[in-house]
């Protein structure tokens, strides 16, 4: 699943290709990824430009005129640039063409993506936007505000770092790296953490992101940005899909176990 490394990464590949540039048809090839009225969707679309393109968390939110196109890519959302004439691949669901007649192409294999169309002036009334807790690399993400967020959550600190609604972007992947280099069990409880271990994580989760970012995210299983940008960070990973290989730091054996149903990688001797 694209994470907040990836989508910041998808979001600056498309940046630099679909700005600025008519959009004359739409096809929605598969309509339950639309959250909005589907005859408003293509006519708010058609004759329309993307200004920019925002992200707030795994969010991509593509700025038009009066509008906002959010977009979660889920599990294994991607976009395509094409030309139009190209082909259409069986998952190719909806197709954007422009002017110049290059495509924007929604792929995505299992079909849990959405888009939906919000005013700008309710962007951030929105229920998607509003409950997103604060993203990894902001300055506002604290110690106190995390002490304040676990100190009634009676579940794993592996299981709420992945709550969306307490930090904004972390994936399964990241809170793995983040609880490793911060040297927490992933078994804790979130409600137990004290303020050293807080600030641990803030730090940690603050230098994996942004060196993830810079190397264009995590590039295994099934996701790739798709937009000619391959991820490096995965030659960074210290314990994510490492089972059963040593530890980098104490040379003993990477362990998988589950945890809130997500696989979680940890070395039992360094996060004791």
């Amino acid at each position: 699943m694209p994470e907040i490394a990836e989508v910041e990464t998808v979001r600056n590949s498309l940046k630099k290709r679909i700005l600025n540039k008519k959009i004359v048809d739409v096809k929605i090839r598969y309509s339950k990824i639309i959250e909005s009225d589907l005859n408003s969707f293509s006519k708010i679309l058609i004759n329309n430009e993307f200004k920019d393109i925002l992200r707030v968390g795994k969010w991509l939110i593509f700025e038009l005129n009066d509008y906002y196109l959010l977009s979660h890519l889920r599990m294994e959302g991607k976009f395509f640039i094409k030309n139009e004439g190209d082909v259409l691949e069986k998952h190719e669901h909806i197709i954007f063409t422009f002017e110049d007649k290059t495509e924007l192409r929604y792929h995505d294999t299992r079909k849990f993506g959405k888009m939906k169309l919000v005013k700008k002036d309710e962007l951030w009334d929105t229920e998607e936007i509003k409950k997103q807790g604060i993203e990894p690399i902001s300055d506002k993400l604290t110690s106190s505000y995390l002490l304040e967020k676990f100190k009634n959550k009676k579940v794993p600190i592996k299981t709420a770092l992945l709550d969306q609604e307490i930090i904004s972007g972390l994936g399964n992947i990241y809170a793995d790296e983040v609880l490793f280099a911060s040297k927490i069990n992933p078994l804790k409880m979130a409600s137990s953490l004290n303020d050293l271990e807080c600030k641990r994580i803030i730090k940690t989760s603050k230098e994996i992101i942004l060196k993830a970012i810079e190397m264009g995210g995590t590039t295994i299983r099934s996701y790739t940005s798709s937009l000619g940008v391959t991820g490096h960070y995965q030659d960074y990973l210290k314990v994510h899909k490492k089972e059963g290989k040593p530890c980098l730091v104490c040379g003993n054996i990477i362990k998988r176990i589950k945890v809130g149903g997500r696989s979680t990688y940890y070395c039992e001797y360094c996060q004791k």
